[in-house]
């Protein structure tokens, strides 16, 4: 089968959660969900020539991915995240500086693969680094022009700008936040603070022209907007939560999968829903659940 290329640009990192480690980052998420939805998907990303590169690299192959476009760095380390859960599975996160993924380049081989690219991901947190900055631009003016382009917007700590947002707005064609990130945005991009979250989203899409805006709310569910005017508003499910860490990704991914298919809003919307939902109830970011996915579409008629 000649399957969609699809990619996401930034971090790939392990996730520390005390004294276990489980491979993460927010892009390399959605990249990893793709391929497990039946997409060719590939991770655009950085680690270090280290063990912890070494470890990452090989759990990814032995899921099935294609790993020739993760980079290795002779001098910065493989990105960790201490990650710190409270009594609800909901994480809290310590990111670390100055690692591989902070210096991704645009190396040739990576250049000539872009042109091939149904889809790309990519993520506000992997532009703290102007060196990883400049290379996700350059990346995603050398896709080509029919290639779907999501922003991750992904708010953490202060790693982010008011003219990356309004750039990385500005290159995408569909923009996805969490309602918290959809708050702190409002100021930032100058729009009305007493704006509801379809109004936000429909500004939005005029502002940017963006094709639409996802806005996730947890254990509340979703609400997808469309520059037409066609909106998605699901309610969340209540499920044993292991963590968090990663459903919004995994949302981005679905997501992207039924974009690609060309699914109509209301279903996108309730599939990705439940693919976020079902990420919730796993521990960390990329666990296997190819069967699981398997079974969501067919319970959908999604023939893909």
């Amino acid at each position: 089968m000649n399957r969609m290329k699809v990619a996401g640009a930034g971090e790939l990192l392990w996730d520390i959660f005390g004294e276990d480690r489980k491979p993460g980052g927010a892009p390399a998420n959605v990249a990893f969900h793709l391929n497990q939805l039946g997409m060719d998907g590939r991770i655009l990303s950085r680690v270090g020539k280290d063990a912890l590169g070494n470890e990452i690299v090989e759990f990814l192959q032995s899921m099935d991915l294609e790993t020739s476009f993760i980079q290795r760095d002779p001098i910065h380390p493989t990105g960790t995240v201490t990650v710190t859960l409270d009594e609800t599975g909901t994480p809290s996160y310590l990111i670390h500086e100055n690692t591989a993924w902070d210096h991704l380049a645009l190396e040739p081989e990576l250049e000539k693969f872009l042109p091939e690219l149904s889809a790309i991901c990519f993520g506000t947190l992997a532009q703290r680094s102007s060196v990883s900055c400049e290379t996700i631009w350059k990346i995603l003016d050398a896709v080509p022009s029919n290639c779907l382009k999501v922003c991750d917007v992904n708010l953490r700590q202060n790693f982010f700008t008011k003219t990356q947002l309004k750039i990385s707005l500005e290159k995408s064609d569909i923009a996805k936040m969490n309602d918290g990130e959809m708050e702190l945005l409002k100021p930032i991009l100058e729009l009305p603070a007493e704006l509801n979250a379809e109004d936000f989203a429909q500004a939005l899409c005029r502002k940017y022209d963006l094709r639409k805006v996802c806005i996730t709310r947890a254990e509340k569910g979703c609400l997808l907007v469309s520059r037409n005017g066609e909106t998605a508003d699901v309610p969340g499910k209540i499920v044993p939560v292991a963590d968090t860490v990663g459903s919004g990704d995994a949302f981005s991914a679905a997501l992207i999968f039924t974009e690609l298919l060309g699914i109509p809003l209301s279903i996108q919307a309730r599939f990705a829903n439940e693919v976020g939902t079902l990420i919730a109830t796993r521990s960390g970011g990329m666990p296997q659940i190819r069967e699981e996915l398997a079974r969501l579409k067919r319970d959908f008629g999604i023939d893909a």
